[in-house]
């Protein structure tokens, strides 16, 4: 009887709780448009379309709190101004970005701006080549990156969309052979959200 006497009070404290939080979770889809820079005057780096879809939860109301995970493919294309050799670089990552975030009006429109930290896992990756063989392969593709992520959101009624840029804080290729790419990861996104609570 004790048990389910605690186990109540601990669900209403945990309703009243969530309540307050004003928790908010459901699906994310979204397009972005990334670019992995180089150093290298030799080097031309050109931009490369992907998409993302995941989950997203949000803790509070005036100041947030918005955890997210989400499956992204992105990548760039690099090709060589002197030699004739063009490498297509493809990433599929697992993305959790922590956003904390402050909304302006929490009304039926509600406009928001957010910054966070982002942890990104490389899952698959491929390289698509053209003419030469170039100097980046596989294994100089780091596994983990860092990010920062930076935006302004509008919901409006269970719909939330976002804009952000996200700048990589970590060379995501490594240095191969001759070739100091010195390469970051920047990215434009673009996403859509359903709030299911």
């Amino acid at each position: 009887m004790k048990k389910i006497i605690f186990l109540l009070a601990f669900a209403l404290i945990a309703q009243s709780s969530f309540a307050i939080l004003d928790i908010k979770i459901g699906p994310k889809i979204g397009y972005n448009a990334s670019k992995l820079s180089d150093n290298m005057d030799s080097i031309k780096s050109q931009m490369k379309s992907g998409f993302s879809f995941g989950l997203f939860a949000r803790f509070g109301t005036k100041v947030y709190l918005q955890p997210e995970l989400y499956y992204t493919t992105q990548g760039g294309v690099f090709s060589s101004n002197v030699s004739n050799w063009k490498q297509n670089v493809k990433m599929g990552s697992l993305d959790i970005p922590v956003l904390v975030g402050y909304s302006f009006i929490n009304k039926i429109v509600n406009v928001r701006i957010f910054a966070g930290p982002e942890a990104s896992f490389v899952l698959n990756k491929s390289i698509g080549e053209t003419g030469l063989t170039g100097p980046i392969r596989k294994a100089d593709i780091n596994s983990s990156n860092w990010y920062i992520q930076a935006g302004g959101g509008v919901d409006v009624w269970k719909l939330t969309f976002d804009v952000r840029y996200q700048v990589g804080l970590n060379e995501v290729i490594k240095n191969t052979g001759n070739y100091s790419f010195n390469t970051h990861n920047n990215m434009f996104v673009v996403s859509l959200g359903y709030k299911f609570l």
